[in-house]
């Protein structure tokens, strides 16, 4: 295929989510059973969102525009890509970045998140004109000329010592934070909200810890992030909700909560799941120059970072840890 006719797919694609057929339901339903975080609110936001801001038309063209890709590839790579399931689809975008290079790929899911990019893979290969591209679901990596790997600290390790040998992109923990003045609006702390709650804080991109200036009253926040009290019913989300505040009361630390979600005034960027840090600062400025080039930061929301809301509505050139995947590809 040339770059012409794999855009046309991807748009297919596109259209393909948004009309959510019984096989797409179906694929839906298989990754909820198989990972109870998946729920469907969560799982249909990521959906719409790939399929509105990733494979429809324009989107895409400003994307490819940025960058000297060829109609046809000359010299296809086999692409290994080991997947994270932290969110439904987190490997959709290398998975996307692969396939809009004219690359081959073999994939490997993470148990937690199979059942939606095995079948979006599957749709897309099944159609006419892609089986010149070949998407292989794969246990184990092998043979591959080029890896892209997704996990935690731990694991990042052995993924450098095995791919050490071929060009690679290994990425690692991340997590994100905001900087609030105190003079948010009910709408942009709802917004905020979006940012800590969406997939119950599982992405790098959820919002897991807040700067707000000193004398900050925590009042109205709570209030705004009541808007997903619901989640307290969700019996994992409750169970790890109840372990951090047995913690708490056991160490006889202070917290606030609204009975969603646990505040705590700790100075790690990381926080459990149900628990948000918070740091009390004098100078605004000052905290982001302590947040400039931390590799633990995957985006920052609020003051001079991107608006509230946005944090899990990433673009396509927004690419983990600041790694452009597609110049990496273009370049093998």
């Amino acid at each position: 295929m040339n770059l012409q006719q794999r855009l046309v797919l991807l748009r297919r694609l596109g259209e393909y989510i948004l009309a959510n057929g019984p096989a797409l339901d179906k694929a839906k339903q298989s990754a909820y059973a198989e990972n109870p975080w998946f729920i469907p609110e969560f799982i249909d936001f990521q959906l719409n969102h790939i399929a509105n801001a990733f494979l429809s038309p324009e989107p895409l063209a400003a994307w490819i525009s940025r960058y000297n890709l060829p109609e046809n590839n000359p010299s296809p790579k086999n692409i290994g890509i080991v997947m994270a399931g932290n969110i439904p689809l987190a490997g959709f975008h290398d998975f996307l970045c692969a396939f809009i290079t004219g690359h081959r790929q073999t994939i490997k899911p993470s148990s937690k998140d199979a059942a939606l990019i095995t079948h979006l893979a599957r749709t897309l290969s099944g159609w006419e004109g892609a089986a010149d591209q070949p998407i292989a679901i794969a246990e184990m990596l092998k043979d591959c000329d080029a890896y892209i790997a997704v996990g935690s600290n731990n694991s990042g390790r052995y993924f450098d010592y095995y791919f050490s040998k071929y060009p690679h992109i290994i990425r690692r923990n991340r997590s994100s934070a905001a900087i609030l003045t105190g003079n948010e609006t009910r709408e942009e702390l709802e917004r905020l909200a979006d940012d800590v709650y969406l997939y119950f804080g599982l992405g790098c991109r959820n919002i897991t810890k807040i700067y707000v200036p000193a004398g900050y009253d925590f009042l109205p926040l709570l209030e705004a992030f009541k808007k997903y009290d619901r989640l307290a019913e969700h019996h994992k989300y409750k169970n790890n909700y109840d372990y951090q505040l047995a913690i708490l009361i056991v160490n006889k630390m202070y917290y606030m909560t609204n009975g969603s979600i646990l505040l705590q005034e700790n100075q790690s960027l990381f926080s459990p799941i149900s628990q948000l840090h918070y740091e009390f600062y004098e100078d605004a400025r000052t905290v982001e120059q302590s947040l400039e080039g931390n590799t633990d930061l995957q985006c920052l929301v609020g003051r001079n970072g991107l608006p509230f809301g946005e944090a899990q509505l990433p673009r396509l050139n927004d690419y983990a840890d600041k790694t452009d995947t597609l110049q990496f590809l273009l370049e093998l």
